[in-house]
């Protein structure tokens, strides 16, 4: 592989002409400082660490300052940059453009690094690989409902195999904020609202992305985003400020991070989001003191795009150097395209304001990741790689896999789904059937619209011949005047939507009083979802609910599809659609998988990793919340006067095409001990006539906690079993007391006694509660 890997680098090397080629390739080494002997930094048997302090003492002040800016890359990037490369002043490159999927400016701008700097120190390229590269998954929030962690690692390994191929060393992913309010936008890039599950995704995406060996040429860095709390945003406003306690903070936002450090992540990116009064990416207690002493994490924290420069913006500096000291001396050892390290550290460290300590350490850090990732030993990326990587038919195969397994059942009265291939007529309507572009969600990098399929052509193909299907539209996405924000899809043309037609919603009525069945595709936009895409209003936008509305009011049975990046308020759906599944932003192959769910041919096993308001007036609402002094006492409950308390549908929710009975929660003993464990088990019975996967779902409550109140309840554990009609199985699950514990403030770990519930239950507000004790 190391081999291979190195000729692939000669090989990009060679198209350099041989007049401008200089001869420091030599068999398993480049002399990168052209001194012509092989210095310990060059030589790829030496160990990491000594290989980035011998370097490390050879760099300028200029260099060192160098290594700690990433600059954005346009498609001219080697000319308008070639100086800054050159003199070793750039460390990386932010790639977006159409012409990233080709490692040519890439490979421009490393041989410009590698041949032509002083010390010939490779860059790093970074780009946002979010849930695919040509590839397209389904976004984060859905790919969490199939409560598979392995699944996460898989489809990131496609991920990093196709962005590896373009030349991309380094994705900004995965984004493992919590999040507990619909509103914002980039809920859709992380793994809902709970912390435990949610660590589980986050450990198993920085195994998909850099697998057990980063150094690997099918494997790219990851990055931990956003450090942190920034899930929290006021209002659910991009970029708000956010206030968490500091037992919240360690108890819900910190551990998916904790998790993702322990997973072996190298990179990290500190948040825009002032916490708790402070900007993140200032906060030396979190970067420094909680990341670097509490969890020992060895690798650097990337600035997100110009947060550096921001905090003049937030208060908290009065100009560039004081910007850059905060951030540095916080721990933000790279910053991402602003350039306040670039233009101002030189003079702060030569006049003493910033320690040469300080600097160094940064320093060290950046080059250990790259000697991790393997670019002093093999810099470029083979020139012909991308054309067979793309879209592959084993990555077609695991994205229709993981669509499928994304959706969530939240509704099929009198058993309307799964659709039979022989019913007779079909009518499909909706602003989504034919639109295979907003299938792929935000973040959704170089998808391509030759690689897609449109839902309209998925059900088609699963129908028999005699099977009678209309297609309608019904009316658009959105309201005429509404700003559609532009996407920028590789070879995708914008079209203008059009506007709702004068008879458009009485003609869908038409075509459903005709049918037997009618399927509603409903949703957002895809650019309604993700990063500055923040929302007032989660219900369905335009005149979709009158579309709902008019064709529910028809009598016939109306199943609804929902294509969204967020949980959306629905409560008329709920009321009179005979069946509702929920597919979020399925990817590249979502049309068929959410097709294969359709028509049974995969049975729905997903469940929510987020909760379902009744209304926006509701949120923030997730499961795991605090209980009152008054949680049901008398006329004092801190109910609405206007609606239910309760969701509409809640965190781990999600129906099967069978039924399942839930026997009680057995344990092996009402008393465990500090140093004992306790065993949870319950019968899972399918009550219905069609096999389906039964979910498990174990959640805790600690009645007592010195440091604080513990949640009403805490996800614990799962199992997933395939049970047959008629089938019993049992759930076992093993507690110690490690799993009953929780976090001070100071981040200990503590365990106390006392009395504790148990519940396994189909979601988080099923079941009743099994009681024991904790003793010392």
């Amino acid at each position: 592989m190391k081999l291979k890997a190195f000729l692939f680098g000669l090989l990009a090397a060679l198209t350099v002409s041989a007049a401008e080629r200089p001869s420091i390739y030599h068999a398993g080494w480049i002399d990168l400082d052209k001194n012509g002997k092989k210095d310990v930094y060059e030589d790829p048997a030496q160990p990491v660490a000594k290989r980035a302090k011998d370097l490390l003492k050879r760099m300028t002040l200029d260099e060192k300052i160098g290594q700690l800016w990433q600059l954005d890359m346009p498609d001219d990037a080697d000319k308008r940059d070639a100086a800054f490369v050159r003199r070793g002043e750039a460390s990386s490159f932010l790639g977006s453009g159409a012409f990233i999927e080709m490692p040519t400016m890439r490979n421009r701008l490393q041989h410009i690094a590698v041949e032509q700097s002083r010390l010939g120190i490779p860059l790093i390229f970074g780009h946002d690989v979010i849930h695919g590269f040509r590839t397209i998954f389904p976004v984060p929030l859905a790919e969490a409902c199939a409560w598979e962690p392995d699944l996460f690692e898989r489809t990131q390994t496609i991920a990093a195999r196709e962005a590896a191929a373009a030349g991309i060393d380094w994705t900004f992913a995965p984004m493992v904020d919590l999040a507990r309010d619909p509103r914002w936008g980039r809920i859709a890039e992380g793994f809902g609202e709970d912390p435990w599950l949610g660590a589980l995704d986050a450990a198993a995406c920085v195994r998909g992305f850099q697998g057990t060996n980063v150094a690997d040429t099918n494997r790219v860095v990851a990055c931990l985003k956003h450090f942190v709390g920034y899930g929290a945003a006021e209002g659910g406003r991009d970029y708000n400020t956010t206030e968490i306690s500091g037992f919240t903070l360690r108890n819900c936002y910190l551990p998916p991070f904790k998790a993702g450090v322990d997973a072996g992540a190298l990179t990290l990116m500190s948040a825009f989001n002032c916490l708790s009064g402070f900007p993140a990416s200032a906060d030396r207690h979190t970067l420094t003191e909680v990341l670097r002493g509490e969890w020992k994490f060895p690798g650097f924290a990337v600035s997100d795009y110009n947060a550096v420069s921001e905090l003049m913006e937030q208060g908290v500096a009065r100009d560039e150097a004081q910007a850059a000291r905060l951030a540095l001396t916080a721990g933000v050892d790279m910053e991402m395209v602003s350039t306040t390290y670039h233009d101002t550290l030189k003079r702060q460290v030569e006049q003493g304001i910033v320690s040469k300590k300080v600097l160094d350490e940064a320093v060290r850090r950046v080059l250990t990741v790259k000697f991790e990732k393997g670019l002093f030993d093999h810099p470029f990326t083979d020139p012909a790689r991308w054309r067979t990587a793309y879209v592959r038919a084993d990555a077609l195969e695991l994205a229709r896999e993981a669509a499928a397994k994304s959706c969530v059942l939240l509704k099929n009265a009198q058993g309307v789904l799964p659709l039979s291939p022989q019913l007779g007529k079909l009518a499909l309507i909706g602003p989504f059937t034919e639109n295979a572009q907003e299938l792929v969600g935000p973040w959704h990098s170089r998808a391509h619209a030759n690689d897609l399929i449109s839902f309209a052509e998925a059900v088609r193909e699963h129908l028999n011949f005699d099977f009678q299907m209309t297609v309608r539209r019904g009316c658009p996405m959105l309201d005429p005047g509404m700003i559609k924000i532009p996407v920028n899809i590789s070879d995708f043309s914008l079209v203008k939507e059009r506007p709702l037609g004068a008879n458009e919603i009485a003609e869908a009525v038409q075509v459903a009083k005709a049918a037997d069945v009618v399927v509603l595709a409903l949703g957002e936009p895809q650019d309604w979802s993700g990063e500055s895409s923040s929302r007032a209003d989660i219900g369905l936008p335009g005149h979709q609910q009158q579309l709902f509305d008019a064709i529910a009011a028809t009598g016939k049975p109306v199943v609804v599809v929902l294509f969204n990046g967020r949980p959306l308020a629905i409560p008329r759906l709920q009321e009179k659609a005979a069946a509702i599944l929920e597919a979020w932003f399925p990817g590249t192959q979502g049309a068929n998988g959410v097709a294969d769910v359709l028509f049974g041919d995969t049975e729905p096993t997903g469940r929510l990793t987020t909760t379902f308001p009744r209304s926006v007036g509701q949120v923030p609402f997730y499961y795991n919340h605090y209980n009152t002094g008054r949680p049901g006492f008398g006329e004092y409950k801190g109910n609405y006067v206007d609606m239910p308390t309760t969701p509409l549908y809640p965190f781990g929710f999600g129906l099967a095409y069978t039924t399942f009975e839930f026997g009680p929660a057995k344990l092996s003993t009402n008393t465990i001990f500090l140093n004992g464990e306790i065993i949870a088990h319950a019968q899972i019975k399918n009550t219905g006539q069609r096999a389906g996967t039964a979910v498990a779902e174990l959640y805790l409550r600690a009645l007592y906690g010195s440091a604080g109140p513990r949640p009403v309840r805490e996800l614990k554990g799962f199992q997933k079993m395939l049970l047959q009609p008629g089938e019993s199985r049992e759930a076992s699950f093993t507690l110690t007391a490690k799993e009953l514990g929780h976090y001070d403030t100071q981040g200990r770990w503590l365990v106390e006694p006392g009395k504790y519930q148990l519940w396994i239950s189909a979601d988080s507000a099923s079941g009743e509660p099994a009681a024991f004790e904790l003793k010392k």
